[in-house]
């Protein structure tokens, strides 16, 4: 594997060159036919409010040390803007392919969210009824009753169940082992609780864990199944769907790669795209693409997939709690320059994901950046300069 400096893995420059050159940057690429075509070669003149100039300097240099590849869309009233950068692998330097699968990671949640909502609609599950009635027994006593709309906005107080191992190392190891998400469920269950329901706000993957085997429960059919019954079809999401146990990502992909620090001090990439991620299950564990993303995002916000009674639930903040964020809907509130933005991202290893839009549609952002280091707390520079010419 060819070695890179990474800043913040190794918190700070390497003096050391690079052991491999890297493949040349492949030119930035626009796809598109017919109607689309003329759209998007408007969308790169420059629309209104569409920094097209910006948004190709982006991700403009690909691949670097903080990415391999980018695919970026922009969209809204004001105008569309579609860009990919960077190569489909190290090895070959091919150009990315704009229309790639990828790991969408914790967008999964929206998806999980909506397919509640919809149960709800249909009265098969009441938001504030307790989940302890359907999942009896995965809580143990010291839990005091959760309600499901407190799993939705992340204040249930379930601490985070067990995983295969607290570092990259340990779990890159174990990457092909099948970690069952009812085990994951009741090793939260076994502990105890974080803080008392509704009492605050702690963004963890336990509580779509639970939502997920509720789903399972209540229609006596797979999370998969009812997930894309409810939301995956009417939305027009073609090209998204649940791995499960199978670790490879089916169908056109980008390699995704994950830094490591060697013993003597220079960086590694590891090809960390085949994964069983079935652990991640209704939290994080859907594969999909930019094109199907903005589906998701422009079909929810226009009442195409939550009936229109309960899409407040979509943008419904704990009023109560302070600082809180997360709506019901698996969105995160975030507001730039007087705008409110409803955000979701979402990382594995090897692959950020977001999706971000106004309640209105006005402007629409969706991104895909193959990070070498997915998982830092740090935000990736690829996709802080995404974010910054998007919302210019």
């Amino acid at each position: 594997m060819p070695d890179l400096p990474r800043r913040s893995l190794l918190a700070g420059a390497l003096a050391a060159p690079l052991a491999v050159a890297l493949p040349a940057s492949p030119a930035i690429a626009y796809t598109g036919s017919g109607a689309d075509a003329r759209a998007l070669r408007a969308a790169i003149a420059g629309l209104p409010d569409v920094d097209a100039r910006a948004l190709r300097a982006a991700i403009a240099g690909l691949p670097d040390a903080d990415a391999t590849a980018a695919l970026v869309r922009v969209g809204g009233r004001d105008g569309r803007w579609r860009g990919s950068a960077g190569v489909h692998d190290l090895e070959s330097g091919r150009p990315a392919d704009p229309d790639a699968r990828f790991r969408a990671g914790s967008t999964t949640k929206v998806v999980t969210a909506a397919t509640v909502l919809r149960l709800a609609a249909e009265g098969r599950i009441n938001l504030d009824g307790p989940v302890q009635r359907h999942l009896p027994g995965l809580l143990g006593g010291r839990f005091r009753p959760v309600t499901v709309r407190q799993l939705l906005n992340h204040t249930s107080g379930i601490p985070a169940g067990d995983g295969l191992g607290t570092t990259f190392e340990e779990v890159y190891a174990r990457r092909f082992e099948t970690l069952d998400p009812q085990r994951v469920a009741a090793s939260a269950g076994a502990k105890e609780p974080e803080f008392c329901p509704g009492r605050r706000q702690h963004y963890l993957n336990i509580n779509y864990t639970f939502l997920g085997l509720l789903i399972e429960r209540v229609t006596g059919r797979p999370y998969a199944s009812e997930a894309t019954r409810l939301v995956l079809a009417p939305a027009g999401m073609r090209d998204t769907y649940f791995p499960g146990t199978d670790p490879r990502i089916l169908g056109p992909h980008n390699r995704g790669y994950q830094a490591v620090r060697r013993a003597d001090g220079t960086t590694e990439l590891l090809d960390v795209t085949e994964w069983n991620q079935a652990d991640r299950f209704a939290a994080g564990d859907m594969i999909s693409t930019t094109a199907d993303l903005e589906r998701l995002l422009t079909g929810l916000f226009r009442g195409r997939i939550v009936p229109r009674p309960l899409m407040r639930e979509l943008f419904a903040v704990p009023s109560d709690i302070t600082g809180a964020s997360y709506s019901a809907g698996g969105l995160q509130r975030h507001e730039s320059g007087g705008t409110v933005y409803w955000v979701k991202t979402g990382g594995r290893y090897g692959y950020n994901s977001a999706i971000a839009g106004t309640c209105d549609l006005r402007r629409t952002i969706v991104y895909s950046v193959n990070s070498t280091d997915a998982k830092s707390e740090d935000r990736n520079p690829v996709v802080g300069r995404i974010i910054t010419a998007a919302l210019k």
